[in-house]
């Protein structure tokens, strides 16, 4: 699902088809419900997915895209499971990144243990520097594009969010779109091997997750990323004012 050259608000990157769901769906439809373009770019197809096949795979991540109204869905077809920080995967993002110029790109924390979703992180870094250099892949004629605001979406306990997107009102809607990827989730007519996220009480616990950082800004869920680089405060005052859980 692609659209050559819309440019894009916010950009969602992450390693296999069913991630950005998993981790940032919920901002993404905010996102779309405030007016902004959005999009989602899966790094690999899931083929080392111990359920589901790659046809029906796609199908879900049509199906998914679909539910959160995305503007752009793209695959680059980075070999799952042997994802890295090579020439090749830094050409093909910075393409993608030259060609819908997006402002924000949502993807994994470099601290996640899954060592796809810590190259992903890398590579998304990486790809934004040098899609703003204009020598870089010249070639391809593609514009020289203003680096990105990077935000990685938070996995480990360990990582302190540097803010929490409230959404409360798009619980519903994200686990719909999470629930598209149905190959790779609980069933009770699959026959396929169990996994971690083909538990029965997976989607549950995924959904405390998000009320517990929702409680830590005093609404019902969110969604917590962490920002590397010094965020710019236009007005400190609206910011630390704006109503939240504090425990002194």
């Amino acid at each position: 699902m692609s659209i050559e050259g819309i440019e894009l608000d916010a950009l969602a990157v992450f390693s296999h088809p069913d991630d950005a769901e998993l981790t940032v769906a919920g901002t993404l439809l905010k996102l779309k419900r405030q007016g902004y373009r959005t999009g989602v770019v899966d790094l690999t197809r899931g083929e080392m997915g111990t359920r589901g096949t790659l046809e029906g795979r796609a199908e879900e991540a049509r199906e998914a895209a679909r539910i959160l109204g995305l503007d752009v869905r793209l695959n680059l077809g980075q070999p799952d499971g042997h994802v890295h920080v090579t020439e090749e995967s830094r050409r093909a993002m910075v393409r993608v990144i030259r060609t819908h110029c997006p402002k924000v790109i949502f993807t994994a924390h470099w601290d996640d243990p899954h060592p796809d979703h810590a190259a992903t992180a890398r590579l998304v870094r990486e790809a934004a520097r040098l899609a703003s250099m204009r020598r870089y892949d010249e070639e391809t004629g593609l514009s020289a594009a203003q680096m990105p605001a990077l935000a990685h979406s938070v996995y480990s306990r360990l990582v302190v969010p540097s803010f929490i997107v409230d959404v409360s009102e798009f619980v519903e809607g994200k686990m719909s779109s999470i629930r598209a990827h149905a190959s790779q989730f609980h069933r009770l007519d699959s026959d396929e091997p169990r996994t971690r996220i083909s538990e029965a009480t997976f989607l549950d616990q995924l959904e405390n997750r998000m009320r517990y950082y929702g409680s830590l800004i005093g609404v019902a869920a969110g969604e917590p990323f962490y920002v590397r680089e010094a965020l710019n405060i236009d007005d400190p005052i609206a910011l630390l004012t704006r109503p939240m859980n504090i425990y002194s």
